[in-house]
């Protein structure tokens, strides 16, 4: 006998535009811890005898809240912001994919279970890992548009659109809108991760309670990320590396793989190099993440209330039109066959 759900569910699509939006309004508070992330995981330390900067625009940045201050000071505020349009049209993307494709996978995997119990770790881990790996198929070209955005340096900052045909202008042409791709495919651990671990914390520490307060979700969700981010920071710093401009010291040249990005900044700046921006990274990651698991919990529970709405009032206009039918019945004189 399949596991038949205590509560009532939402469909795959109304999971993923709850999960999206809590993404989406998450990031957009965040966003500054983005920028300050992103700029700091590309920037190559200078050695004293480096002839040239290895950094894209020259400037370098020392710390979280050196690098907000060099922002604001050379760009405004609107530096903080620069490619949100992008970032959040990704972030939306994204997330939508994951949250519909992780519904999918995991109600037909429930589905097919005699024993109503939940997933194991690994289950929750594998489950969220085919999410992810179906929803960055689809959506990588936005990372790779807002993450070139991200790293312009004033003078040649341009639009989403205009971003992306520079990218496609490159000598990787089309398949430049995929670089990264590898990395992005190895980093669903990440997610996987995440969720994986959210949904365990959850049955741990709350066991049998089916909606959250947003504090509790919020705890969770940044305890889940924590873990996350730090098991996959040289993949994330590898990634960034693949998809932003390559630093002048490479004349040019860009990265072919995340194990060059790897070699290349220990190479030049040493094994630890491969967690640089952790700071803003985790910040950035427990923020999104405790903020999208508390509103992701408060809009299933509108959702769900606003398909149960619907289906009452769906229910109430057939009520209605039978008994109209019913009541005009009486009037209609039977067609009687000779």
């Amino acid at each position: 006998m399949a596991v038949v759900a205590s509560k009532p569910s939402l469909p795959p699509w109304g999971n993923a535009l709850a999960g999206a939006t809590g993404a989406v309004l998450a990031n957009a508070l965040v966003y500054p811890l983005d920028i300050v992330k992103t700029r700091l995981q590309v920037q190559i330390k200078r050695k004293p005898d480096d002839p040239t900067p290895l950094t894209v625009d020259g400037v370098h940045y020392a710390s979280t809240m050196d690098a907000l201050s060099k922002i604001v000071d050379e760009e405004g505020v609107m530096g903080l912001y620069s490619g949100i349009n992008g970032a959040l049209i990704g972030v939306a993307s994204t997330n939508f994919a994951y949250f519909y494709w992780y519904s999918v996978v995991r109600t037909l995997y429930l589905s097919t279970q005699t024993f109503s119990k939940p997933p194991t770790t690994a289950i929750e881990l594998s489950l969220g890992a085919v999410a992810g790996a179906v929803a960055q198929v689809f959506t990588i070209p936005v990372s790779v548009v807002t993450t070139r955005q991200q790293t312009q340096p004033k003078g040649e900052r341009r639009g989403l659109l205009d971003t992306g045909r520079e990218v496609v202008n490159s000598e990787d042409g089309w398949t430049g809108l995929w670089r990264g791709l590898k990395a992005s495919l190895v980093l669903v651990v990440n997610p996987a991760i995440t969720y994986g671990a959210y949904q365990r914390l959850k049955d741990l520490i709350y066991p049998g309670k089916t909606h959250l307060r947003p504090f509790e979700a919020f705890i969770l969700g940044a305890m889940s990320k924590s873990i996350a981010t730090i098991v996959t920071q040289p993949l994330i710093v590898a990634k960034v590396g693949l998809q932003s401009r390559p630093p002048p010291a490479r004349q040019g040249k860009p990265f072919k793989s995340f194990v060059e990005v790897m070699k290349f900044i220990i190479e030049h700046e040493g094994p630890l190099a491969l967690f640089k921006g952790i700071v803003p990274q985790i910040t950035k990651g427990v923020l999104v993440q405790g903020l999208l698991m508390m509103t992701k919990e408060r809009m299933e529970i509108l959702f769900i209330a606003l398909f149960a709405y619907l289906r009452r009032l769906r229910s109430a206009k057939l009520q209605q039109a039978a008994n109209a039918a019913a009541e005009k019945a009486k009037y209609v004189l039977p067609i009687v066959g000779k």
